[in-house]
């Protein structure tokens, strides 16, 4: 492990001098860009658009806690604990897309590229076809994640000890991957070959979805909270650690029997990462606060924010890959130009 702290020494290269400061006002769980208007989504009631000129506009999107994000670029869709699922564009105009029977927690969303929407409630997880079709399904035990696959209206819903695999427009039964223990988030391969979930215990696990063979991905001392694919797929980083934990899915048998790399280490725990959506770049922040931009093929750094104390608690590229956002708990917030 390289034994210089990036917040302190100058033993790398810096980009802090070009960050702009963003007044925000919100501890934000999440950003996204919809073009280049950054969305800094608060972790009560509020999220915060940011123009291309720094203006700031904040808006009410829930009525309490605001436990889910995502976005595909068009629109931003939230869930909260007040049982509703709204909807945000880029001019701020929120729309509110279904409200639990029950008023139960919506703590899970997905967004599928034809514009159909998932989201779970409990054990139920519901999805809306473009069309504005509405089906339910029930699984075993309280969702963990939703992830639609990159091709066909499939859903992936994980769940304890395991993941099910939904087609909402298909009377065929649901496929069932077993893995013993709690499933807490869900992605497919961008190449649909691989499906990855990260787990309550530090560890993650994987299917090769041509025969379901089984990936152990362990070894975490922290339980992984964050992953991204890099921008051609190859490549799966993951935080939970004090390095970025990438593993290979550059051939058929992605990362069995692989070690995967290790990039990026610093005396501070990995909270989130942000792949570069088309260079084999990824942005990197940490719990005590430093954000870093590493390269993949030689693990090369640049600062982008000194460690602040507290941790990075939002990072995302705008879809050209020219601007970088991040937020921290303490709600501070700033913008990177490249």
């Amino acid at each position: 492990m390289k034994e210089f702290d990036p917040g302190e020494g100058p033993s790398i290269v810096s980009m802090t001098d070009r960050v702009r400061p963003l007044p925000v006002g919100l501890s934000a769980t999440s950003v996204h860009f919809l073009g280049d208007v950054a969305v800094f989504v608060g972790a009560e009631e509020h999220a915060a658009l940011v123009s291309a000129k720094d203006e700031i506009a904040k808006v009410t999107i829930h009525g309490g806690a605001v436990l889910c994000s995502v976005s595909d670029g068009k629109r931003i869709v939230t869930g909260g604990d007040d049982g509703e699922l709204v909807a945000l564009n880029a001019k701020g105009e929120v729309t509110l897309l279904a409200t639990d029977d029950k008023r139960r927690w919506i703590d899970n969303v997905a967004l599928h590229g034809d514009g159909a929407v998932a989201w779970s409630a409990g054990k139920t997880a519901f999805v809306r076809s473009a069309k504005g079709e509405d089906k339910t399904f029930d699984v075993p035990s309280t969702v963990g994640g939703l992830a639609f696959a990159p091709k066909g209206l499939r859903l992936a819903i994980a769940h304890y000890n395991g993941v099910t695999l939904w087609f909402p427009n298909m009377a065929a039964n649901p496929e069932f991957l077993e893995w013993a223990g709690s499933h807490l988030s869900v992605v497919f391969s961008p190449d649909n070959k691989f499906l990855v979930t990260a787990m309550h215990e530090p560890a993650m696990h994987g299917w090769r979805l041509a025969d379901n063979r089984h990936m152990r991905m362990s070894g975490y001392p922290g339980r992984v909270r964050s992953v991204s694919w890099s921008a051609g797929g190859k490549g799966l980083a993951t935080s939970g650690a004090d390095s970025v934990i990438v593993w290979p899915f550059a051939s058929k048998d992605g990362p069995m029997g692989k070690e995967p790399a290790m990039l990026a280490p610093l005396p501070a725990r990995v909270a989130l990462v942000a792949c570069h959506p088309k260079n084999d770049i990824m942005a990197v922040g940490y719990d005590n606060g430093t954000v870093l931009m590493v390269r993949f093929e030689d693990g090369a750094e640049i600062l982008v924010r000194r460690n602040a104390g507290a941790a990075v608690s939002a990072l995302a590229w705008n879809a050209k890959g020219t601007l970088l956002a991040f937020g921290a708990e303490d709600g501070d917030a700033g913008m990177l130009e490249l």
